[in-house]
């Protein structure tokens, strides 16, 4: 059973990033404060969900959230700054355009940095504990996975429309044989050794 909050603060939310291990794409945060008596039937860490039921999921935290929040950051920023800070870049901007200002943060994971002196909290495996976490686990998942359809039609032969930018053996073989796109993460390793690529 997910609980509804930490803090003991009424307006505290919950905040989640997706994206984190894929070569392609961005890395996707969500922010979400959820009502007092919030309840919805299947919400748990996205990780656990299917798609059908993460996008059947998704209208229904909109409508029922106090207030909510998405951001992608783009590769080019994950290659200068890193995936971790890009991760936690994401959630604070995430959290920054919420509709009224949390009073608590709780997150998932073990590592963020402090945003406007709001109190916060990392939480391991917080999306499968907190509701808010959970929600905001599903919007990131469910808007970055629309992202990767929409830059699927851009660039098909990589098929991101099933992998969403993660690295699977066809999207490592792929890039063996067309190269790289503006969408990859220049600063990860896109290719094992035997499979290098000749810049």
């Amino acid at each position: 059973m997910l609980l509804h909050n930490y803090s003991g603060f009424k307006i505290e939310c919950g905040t989640d990033e997706a994206g984190r291990g894929c070569l392609a794409g961005p890395v996707t945060a969500a922010a979400v404060i959820l009502p007092d008596h919030f309840e919805l039937d299947l919400l748990n860490d996205s990780k656990q969900l299917s798609e059908k039921i993460r996008e059947k999921l998704k209208p229904l935290i909109e409508e029922k959230a106090i207030s909510f929040a998405v951001t992608h950051l783009e590769p080019k920023i994950i290659d200068e700054i890193n995936i971790l800070n890009a991760s936690i870049k994401a959630m604070q901007q995430s959290i920054l355009k919420l509709q009224p200002t949390p009073i608590y943060i709780i997150v998932d994971g073990n590592r963020f940095k402090p945003i406007n002196n709001i109190p916060y909290s990392t939480i391991i495996k917080g999306d499968s504990k907190y509701l808010s976490i959970a929600a905001a686990s599903v919007l990131a998942k469910t808007y970055r996975d629309e992202y990767m359809d929409k830059i699927h039609e851009e660039f098909p032969m990589y098929n991101w429309k099933k992998n969403k930018g993660y690295p699977t053996k066809e999207h490592r073989e792929a890039i063996a044989k067309y190269g790289t796109t503006k969408y990859h993460r220049m600063s990860f390793r896109l290719l094992p050794e035997q499979l290098k690529l000749e810049l």
